[in-house]
């Protein structure tokens, strides 16, 4: 089924075309104030603001407008509606269509297509919004993506939360998605680790240890300590780390190690936050299972001349100097991440098909290395533009500083998950304890989505874990309050109740302008709007997942929930004499809600 905002695009821009031959894809906008329409497009406006509406240097502007047959843009407003209300007359989805001055075109939704909306809801509940999967879209998410050996803290939030979400939305739009953790695993970070455990670190103390994490940690963050007082110690670091990649088995042992003692620890974190990965049964593919892979890829750059030696080093170096050059080999031989992320995704392309979309999930600091890494890809004649995506995220800060793991200033994840479930037990008084770990994951979730990615967010205790507001809890009580009025009303409302409404004239409703109709029955207001926000919810869902924005949906599931807690504060519903309509009302606006959050990756449960 052709979304109803793509049916008018395309009437318009077919008409357009014929008026004034031009090409141009309209754009159709929701007008703030609902009088306004449902749909609003400035066409008009764009083509006269043209160059081709412009006057040429021996041409008079009024001269320019007469052969155009328009002298105003309200004039092709105008013309524009007329056409568009004769070549539509057959269809039933729109009500009217009118020019307003200076010159945008509005459209108005009828009532039919409003209610019959609702019908769609109910048929398809959980399915409303998703469309069937496109075997030609696929698409590989990396997101998450911890290192081994550090702690997971709220720093490790963003790219968990956003990239799940970006994968649900993706996979509501019809893209088979494969979601891959790719752990950090190896580098020369190891190196240092392993150097930090051999010489002040002890393994038993470790192995037992409730928080090994932590323990690895504080071993990390005195390396570096250290470090600042003996420089050498960057060396034995190195050093260890090329030990490691040359397969000594004590290394060896010990970086297993630091994996197992990890895993542990992510997996609890995974379990609470809902999140789950697709590939390696589950694990993601870690940097280093392409520690056997990367010699293809440095053969293949040396075969097509796009390997240069620097120093001892061998970098790529980009054609008209477009980006600094990268380096692939240090000059001790140790490969690097650029090496591992390219053989990382030459595997996926060979794996899931040469056109698979590749979307990493990562800090916007990493904005220069993937334009570094996607150019090399193009030069290897691997991938087509488009079809490598970095979605960039700000991080969490403090108010003076940025997060840092090696200066241990950081805050642990578990730290915020156990105050949130302690503020959402609060927040029940009790009452529903069951659902508070929901509640808790639910506003950490929605503090962070709710915003453009690209922001920082500067750590407050109080924000993190807001449970009032434009906040995960109140969209989850939304959706609570909805189910209690239908438990109240123990019935289950039917898609085929409308036709039951039609026949029997239980419900006449008005016009959604206002206009009443016979008997004196007519919709409310607040209905009216539910009608029309309700109708949006799979246009939101493809413009989330098109653009990679989590927060356009959180912006539509807010103004939502308002729209319902106004209506239900205004009026009555099992009392109505509309009762079979306004309870069809409210479970759809329930369902909405439940499939929104959902795609989020938050729970909505029934009772508050």
């Amino acid at each position: 089924m052709i979304p109803i905002k793509d049916l008018i695009v395309k009437d318009i821009q077919r008409i357009v075309k014929e008026l004034t031959g031009q090409s141009i894809i309209p754009i159709l906008e929701h007008p703030k104030d609902e009088r306004h329409g449902d749909y609003s497009s400035n066409i008009a406006l764009a083509i006269f603001s043209s160059s081709k509406f412009r006057p040429k240097a021996d041409q008079s502007l009024a001269d320019k407008v007469q052969s155009s047959k328009f002298r105003t843009p309200m004039e092709l407003a105008e013309e524009i509606a007329t056409k568009f209300k004769i070549q539509n007359s057959k269809f039933k989805i729109l009500e009217k269509v009118e020019a307003v001055k200076p010159g945008f075109v509005n459209f108005y939704l009828s009532e039919k297509y409003l209610l019959e909306n609702i019908k769609t809801v109910l048929e398809e509940k959980e399915k409303f919004g998703s469309k069937r999967q496109d075997p030609n879209k696929k698409v590989v998410i990396e997101y998450s993506s911890p290192n081994i050996a550090k702690p997971f803290t709220v720093g490790h939030l963003r790219s968990t939360i956003i990239g799940d979400a970006i994968a649900n939305l993706l996979e509501a739009n019809g893209w088979k998605v494969y979601r891959d953790n790719h752990l950090g695993d190896w580098g020369t970070q190891f190196g240092k680790q392993i150097y930090a455990i051999k010489t002040w670190g002890n393994e038993d103390e470790i192995t037992k240890s409730e928080n090994p994490v932590k323990m690895l940690m504080d071993l990390y963050v005195r390396f570096h300590q250290e470090a600042e007082k003996d420089p050498a110690l960057e060396e034995e670091g190195r050093r260890w780390f090329k030990k490691l990649e040359d397969g000594d088995k004590e290394t060896r042992r010990l970086w297993n190690k630091c994996i197992e003692w990890s895993l542990k620890e992510f997996r609890k974190i995974y379990d609470r936050l809902g999140i789950s990965f697709t590939e390696n049964n589950g694990a993601g593919y870690g940097e280093s299972f392409f520690e056997d892979k990367m010699g293809g890829i440095i053969n293949e750059l040396e075969k097509k001349g796009l390997l240069k030696e620097s120093e001892g080093a061998k970098l790529v170096f980009y054609p008209k100097n477009k980006y600094p050059p990268l380096m692939i080999i240090k000059k001790d031989g140790a490969t690097l991440y650029a090496t591992r992320d390219l053989a990382t995704d030459k595997f996926r392309l060979n794996k899931y098909g040469k056109d698979v979309v590749i979307i990493n999930e990562v800090g916007i600091e990493q904005s220069l290395y993937f334009k570094q890494i996607f150019e090399i890809e193009k030069m290897l004649g691997w991938v087509k533009d488009g079809q490598r995506i970095h979605k960039r995220h700000g991080h969490y800060r403090f108010k003076d500083e940025k997060m840092s793991t090696r200066k241990g200033n950081v805050i642990w994840l578990e730290e915020v998950l156990e105050e949130a479930i302690g503020r959402a037990n609060k927040l029940s008084s009790g009452k529903a304890e069951n659902t508070a770990k929901d509640v808790a994951i639910g506003a950490i979730k929605w503090n962070d989505l709710k915003r453009t990615s690209e922001q920082d967010i500067v750590f407050d205790w109080d924000e993190i874990l807001n449970m009032e507001g434009n906040a995960g809890p109140y969209l989850q009580y939304t959706f609570a309050r909805t189910q209690s009025v239908i438990h109240k009303a123990s019935i289950n409302v039917m898609p085929n109740s409308f036709q039951h409404l039609e026949r029997t004239g239980i419900l006449k409703p008005a016009s959604p302008r206002g206009e009443q109709v016979q008997d004196d029955k007519m919709m409310e207001p607040e209905e009216v709007s539910l009608l029309r926000a309700l109708q949006r919810f799979p246009e939101i869902v493809w413009e989330a997942g098109e653009n990679f924005s989590p927060n356009l949906l959180c912006n539509y599931l807010f103004d939502l929930a308002q729209k319902f807690n106004l209506f239900y504060q205004k009026h009555k519903i099992l009392e109505s004499e509309n009762r079979d309509f306004r309870l069809a009302l409210t479970q759809a606006v329930g369902q909405v809600i439940k499939n929104g959050l959902y795609l989020l990756g938050i729970k909505a449960p029934e009772r508050m």
